[in-house]
C-alpha cells in the first residue's frame, strides 16, 4: 500500500513551537493535508508520552491512532557539535526507556532534548532499541550534519538509516555527494505548528505492507520510498549564502573575504547550495536506480497568498483553500492530482499557480539568511541582486 507519510514534526512541548501541537488537533489537519501516516515527534518528552498515551489508540506493532490519522513514536535530538539527529522509535515502553537512557539535562523541559553523546554513541543507543535514526535536515548550516563534518561516516562512525535532506535540498543536490547513493532519502516537514501550510508541506510517498513499525523499517531496508515531496530548494530560508540581519544575497568568495560580517553588521550564513558545491564529488548528481522521482510542490495556502498577496492566515485565503478541499477532499489531491480545468472553475489564477509547479517553471526568489525565497509566479518583482566584490 502507498502511504503519504511525515515522520519529522514537533509537538506543544518544543521550543518554538504552537500550543496548539496537540494529537487531536494535529490528526485532523493532516487529514486534510492528505497524510495518512505521522511522526508524533518529541517522543522522549515524558509529558508528550502521557498525552500520546491518552489521546490514541494502541493499533499494535508500533502505531497509535486518532481520528483515523496513524501515528508512530519519533523524535529530534540534539547532540554534540549541536547536529539534529530523527529517531523512529518501535513504540511508547521503548521510547520511555530511550528516555532514561538518554544522558541530557533538559529532556523533561524541551520536546527536542539536548545530549553530549557523538553521532556514533547516539546511533548505537538507537539501535540498542532496535530504532531507526538518520541525520535531521542534514545540508543545513545551523545544525545539519554536514554543517559540522565532511562526511556521514565521521559522524556516525557506521551506517545510519536515512538522511533526511531539509527543505533547502533536493534529490538533485544531494545526489552530488556519492557517498549518499545507498541511502533513502526522506523529505519531511519539521513542523511546528498544526495548520495544513506546515504539516506534510514536505513529505514521503512510500510503500509499506501495512500500516506498522516492522513494515517501516523493511521499507527503509528495502529502499521503498517512492517519491519524495517537497519544497523547491531555492524556497528554503538557508538555500543561498546570505546575511542573517538583512537577508542580502551574499557571494560565498565575498562572504569569506570579509569573516562573514555583512557591510549592515550581520552575521553571514553559509547557504545549502554552497555547502554542497564544497562536498560534492560530482558535477551532475547520479541518481542510483532505486532513487525515487523529487516532485516540487508548495503548501496550498502559501500559493493562494502568493497569488492574491494575501496573508495565510487570513480568511480570504482561508477561505479559497476551504472551498477547494470541499472539492477535492485533500490539499495533496489538489497539488497532484486535481483536473486543472476543475480547479479554474474556483480560481484561475491558482490553477495556473498549481500548473507551474506540475511543469516545474515557476520562478523563485531565493531564500537565505534565515527568509524563505518568494515565488513570483506573473508578478513583476524586481529580483534582488547577488552581492559579489564589485557591490559589497
Amino acid at each position: 500500500m502507498l502511504v503519504n507519510a511525515d515522520f519529522h514534526i514537533h509537538s506543544c512541548f518544543s521550543m518554538a513551537s504552537s500550543k496548539d501541537m496537540l494529537i487531536e488537533n494535529i490528526a485532523s489537519k493532516s487529514k486534510l493535508k492528505g497524510l495518512q501516516l505521522l511522526g508524533t515527534g518529541d517522543g522522549l518528552h515524558p509529558k508528550w508520552l502521557n498525552i500520546v498515551r491518552e489521546s490514541t489508540e494502541y493499533m499494535g506493532d508500533g502505531i497509535y491512532s486518532c481520528d483515523g490519522m496513524h501515528f508512530v513514536l519519533t523524535t529530534e535530538v540534539e547532540a554534540k557539535h549541536r547536529i539534529h539527529h530523527v529517531i523512529i522509535m518501535p513504540d511508547i515502553d521503548i521510547a520511555s526507556e530511550l528516555s532514561d537512557k538518554l544522558p541530557s539535562k533538559n529532556k523533561s523541559i524541551d520536546g527536542r532534548p539536548k545530549t553530549n553523546l557523538d553521532g556514533g554513541e547516539l546511533l548505537d543507543l538507537a539501535h540498542d532499541y532496535d530504532c531507526l535514526i538518520g541525520p535531521a535536515h542534514a545540508f543545513t548550516p545551523w545544525t545539519g550534519m554536514y554543517k559540522f563534518y565532511d562526511s556521514i561516516y565521521d559522524c556516525y562512525d557506521a551506517k545510519p538509516d536515512f538522511v533526511e535532506l531539509g527543505l533547502s535540498a533536493d534529490t538533485d543536490m544531494a545526489d552530488r555527494v556519492s557517498e549518499l547513493k545507498d541511502f533513502v532519502f526522506l523529505s519531511n516537514s519539521d513542523a511546528h505548528s498544526p495548520w495544513p501550510h506546515r504539516l506534510g508541506r514536505e513529505f514521503n510517498q512510500i510503500e509499506l505492507e501495512d500500516i506498522s513499525y516492522s513494515s517501516i523499517k523493511k521499507a527503509f531496508k528495502n529502499k521503498d520510498v517512492k517519491a519524495n515531496y517537497g519544497l523547491v530548494p531555492n524556497l528554503g530560508k538557508y538555500h543561498m549564502t546570505a546575511c542573517t540581519k538583512c537577508h542580502k544575497l551574499i557571494d560565498p568568495c565575498v562572504s569569506r573575504e570579509n569573516k562573514m560580517k555583512c557591510s549592515c553588521g550581520g552575521t553571514i550564513k553559509k547557504g545549502v547550495d554552497f555547502r554542497i558545491s564544497e562536498i560534492a564529488d560530482l558535477n551532475e548528481p547520479i541518481h542510483p536506480s532505486f532513487r525515487p522521482d523529487y516532485i516540487h510542490l508548495m503548501p496550498l495556502a502559501e500559493i493562494i497568498s502568493s497569488v492574491h498577496d494575501k496573508g495565510v492566515t487570513t480568511k480570504f485565503v482561508q477561505g479559497i483553500w476551504q472551498k477547494l478541499i470541499d472539492n477535492f477532499r485533500t490539499e495533496i489531491n489538489v497539488l497532484i492530482n486535481a483536473d486543472l480545468n476543475d480547479i479554474e472553475k474556483i480560481d484561475v489564477d491558482i490553477a495556473s499557480a498549481i500548473e507551474s509547479f506540475r511543469n516545474g517553471t515557476v520562478d523563485i526568489i531565493p531564500g537565505g539568511g534565515g527568509q524563505y525565497g518568494q515565488i513570483l509566479f506573473e508578478k513583476e518583482v524586481k529580483k534582488p541582486k547577488l552581492v559579489t566584490l564589485d557591490n559589497f
